[in-house]
């Protein structure tokens, strides 16, 4: 592909990445702490199997698993709002997005239960080094996709392609985290 014909043509590596290519510097080094923050709770598993394990059976994979769906959903109603964007189907992107945000706020929701749910039998960030990485892993999480539910609310007033690729490559970034939070709280053994 020459150059001229790239989505962002002079940005070197990200030229033919979608969006904003500032995103993508965004995205890479969000990636790089949370994996920085994998790499530690390893770490630290691997020192107290036992502890981490005990731990893990007071989580709810179904709950864990229900967000799962639900953030995977929204993924695929942002990846459909891209499409309706490309067709110039103004209208048919803003519903998505729309989905995309309600399907987000309803992650938001179910974390909230569960992190009341924990606090409610004296389970907090204190009681041991697997729950100070638990909720200090989903907090942040939840902090990227509150920033998420913001950009797509942005792309919804201000449509245009390059704005919902720009807002959909972040929330893939938060689909993606996610993926590798659940089975590492939640199932992994």
């Amino acid at each position: 592909m020459r150059e001229q014909e790239l989505p962002n043509p002079g940005w070197g590596p990200l030229s033919a990445l979608p969006g904003n290519p500032l995103i993508w510097v965004l995205i890479l080094s969000e990636l790089l702490v949370f994996m920085a923050f994998f790499a530690l709770y390893s770490s630290e598993r691997a020192a107290q199997v036992a502890l981490f394990d005990a731990s893990q059976q007071k989580l709810d994979p179904l709950l864990g698993g229900l967000n799962t769906l639900v953030l995977l959903t929204s993924g695929l109603c942002v990846a459909l709002a891209v499409e309706a964007t490309a067709s110039e189907r103004i209208r048919r992107a803003r519903q998505w997005l729309a989905a995309a945000m309600g399907l987000g706020v309803l992650f938001g929701v179910i974390k909230v239960v569960e992190y009341s749910s924990k606090f409610a039998i004296g389970i907090t960030p204190d009681t041991n080094t697997f729950f100070g990485f638990y909720y200090g892993l989903t907090a942040f999480h939840f902090a990227h996709v509150l920033f998420g539910l913001a950009l797509l609310g942005l792309v919804s007033w201000r449509t245009s392609l390059e704005n919902v690729e720009t807002a959909a490559a972040f929330w893939h970034m938060v689909d993606l985290i996610w993926i590798l939070l659940y089975p590492l709280l939640y199932l992994l053994r």
